[in-house]
C-alpha cells in the first residue's frame, strides 16, 4: 500500500507512511515515534545530514504535511478499505441486539483501519466512539476487552485524543484491567498508560489515581515477560512527574526493579534511572543487596541505552555515598568509564566522563 503514496509521505527512518510528522532542527521531517526512538537511543545528529543537534532537540509538528497525508489517504483508499461512516460500526457496538461476534468484527475493523488513518481516528472521536469503546473495555469477554483496548490505543496516537480519553474516564477502566484482565489485555492496558502519559498533564492525573501505580508495580511482580516490560515502560513514562516517583518508591518498586534487572529485564534500568533522581529512590537502592554489582554488570554487558542509564544511575548514587564510590572503584568502574570515553554514543561519553570525575574527586554530597 505504501508504494501508492508519494515518497515525501514516508518517514526516512521507518520507511512507512507518517502518522505524526515532525520537523527536526535540520529541516528534515520524520514520524514522531521514529525520531523520538532515535533521540532516546542517545543520538544527537540528524539521521539524514549527520549534522549535530542540540542537547534537547525540539520536534515541530508539520501540520501541512500531516493534512496532506490525511487528505491523500481519504482519496487513495479503495472503498472496501475505507470507513467513511464510522457511525455504522459504532451503532453495532451500542445495540443490545448485536451479537458478540458482530461487536468483535466491528472493533476489529475499526482497529485495523484506524491504526494508520488519523482522519478516521478524528471522525471516530467526533462520532462519540470513545464512551462506547470504553464500555466494551468493561466487558467480561476477554476478546471484546482486548479489541476495545487495542482500538483505544490507536485513538491515543493523537495528542488531542490523549487528553480526551483521560477526560472520558479511560484511566479508571485501564487500571482495573491491569488488575483483573487477561495477560494480553494487561499488556495493552500498560501500553495505553504509556501512550496517554506523553501529554504532561496526564502524568499527574494517572499518578493521582489511587491504584494506578500500585497496579503497575504489581504487574512487575505477577506478569509474564510482555506484561513486565510494558509495566516498566509505563512506570518510566509517568515517573518523569516527580510525585509519581515517590509513589512508585512507596509501592516498593525499587527492589522489584533491581531484581528484574538482575534477571535480564533491561527496561528496569531506565525506570531506576528516573527514580534515582530523588532522595527516597537513592536510599532504597542503597538498601538492595548487590545493587552496585547488578548496575556494573549492565555497564559491561548492556545495550547502549542500558549503559547510558546505568552510568547515570551510578553517578547519582556515588555523588551521595562515599561507600558506593569505594565499591565502584574496587569493581573497576573507573577503567570501564575510561574505555567508554571513546564510545560513539554522545550520552554514554558524557555520562562516563561525569561518573569518572565523581569517582576521581570522591565528591560525596551526603
Amino acid at each position: 500500500m505504501a508504494r501508492e503514496f508519494p515518497d515525501d509521505f514516508m518517514c526516512p527512518i521507518s520507511l512507512e507512511i507518517m502518522s505524526d510528522p515532525v520537523i527536526l532542527s535540520s529541516g528534515h521531517t520524520f514520524d514522531r515515534a521514529s525520531i523520538q526512538r532515535w533521540l532516546d537511543s542517545g543520538h544527537r545528529t540528524c539521521p539524514i545530514t549527520k549534522l549535530p543537534l542540540p542537547e534537547h532537540p525540539s520536534l515541530i509538528p508539520n501540520h501541512a504535511l500531516r493534512s496532506l497525508i490525511s487528505n491523500y489517504t481519504n482519496i487513495s483508499l479503495p472503498k472496501s478499505q475505507s470507513c467513511s461512516e464510522p457511525q455504522a460500526p459504532i451503532s453495532i457496538l451500542t445495540s443490545r441486539s448485536s451479537s458478540l461476534e458482530s461487536k468483535l468484527e466491528s472493533l476489529s475493523q475499526l482497529g485495523r483501519l484506524s491504526k494508520g488513518d488519523s482522519a478516521l481516528r478524528r471522525r471516530l472521536t467526533e462520532a462519540g466512539a470513545v464512551p462506547v469503546v470504553l464500555r466494551c473495555v468493561d466487558s467480561y469477554d476477554p476478546g471484546l476487552q482486548e479489541k476495545a483496548l487495542s482500538l483505544l490505543l490507536n485513538l491515543s496516537l493523537d495528542d488531542d485524543n490523549k487528553v480526551g480519553l483521560v477526560a472520558e474516564g479511560a484511566v479508571n477502566r485501564v487500571v482495573k484491567v491491569l488488575r483483573v484482565g487477561s495477560p494480553d489485555c494487561r499488556a495493552i492496558a500498560a501500553t495505553l498508560i504509556t501512550s496517554l502519559a506523553v501529554v504532561e498533564v496526564n502524568k499527574a492525573i494517572i499518578g493521582a489515581y489511587p491504584d494506578a501505580i500500585p497496579a503497575l508495580v504489581s504487574l512487575l511482580i505477577e506478569g509474564e515477560g510482555r506484561e513486565k516490560k510494558e509495566a516498566a515502560t509505563a512506570l518510566y513514562a509517568i515517573s518523569s512527574f516527580a510525585d509519581n516517583r515517590r509513589r512508585a518508591i512507596v509501592c516498593g518498586a525499587v527492589p522489584i526493579l533491581m531484581k528484574l534487572l538482575d534477571l535480564g529485564l533491561e527496561r528496569a534500568i531506565e525506570v531506576l534511572g528516573v527514580l534515582v533522581k530523588c532522595k527516597e529512590g537513592r536510599e532504597e537502592m542503597e538498601k538492595v543487596d548487590g545493587c552496585v554489582k547488578v548496575l556494573v554488570w549492565v555497564l559491561r554487558n548492556g545495550s547502549a541505552r542500558g549503559v547510558q542509564y546505568a552510568l547515570f544511575t551510578l553517578n547519582c548514587l556515588s555523588c551521595y555515598s562515599e561507600e558506593i564510590c569505594l565499591e565502584l572503584r574496587s569493581e573497576g568502574v573507573m577503567e570501564i568509564c575510561i574505555g567508554l570515553l571513546e564510545d560513539d554514543n554522545d550520552k554514554i561519553r558524557r555520562n562516563a566522563s561525569t561518573l569518572l570525575q565523581t569517582l576521581r574527586g570522591n565528591r560525596a554530597l551526603r
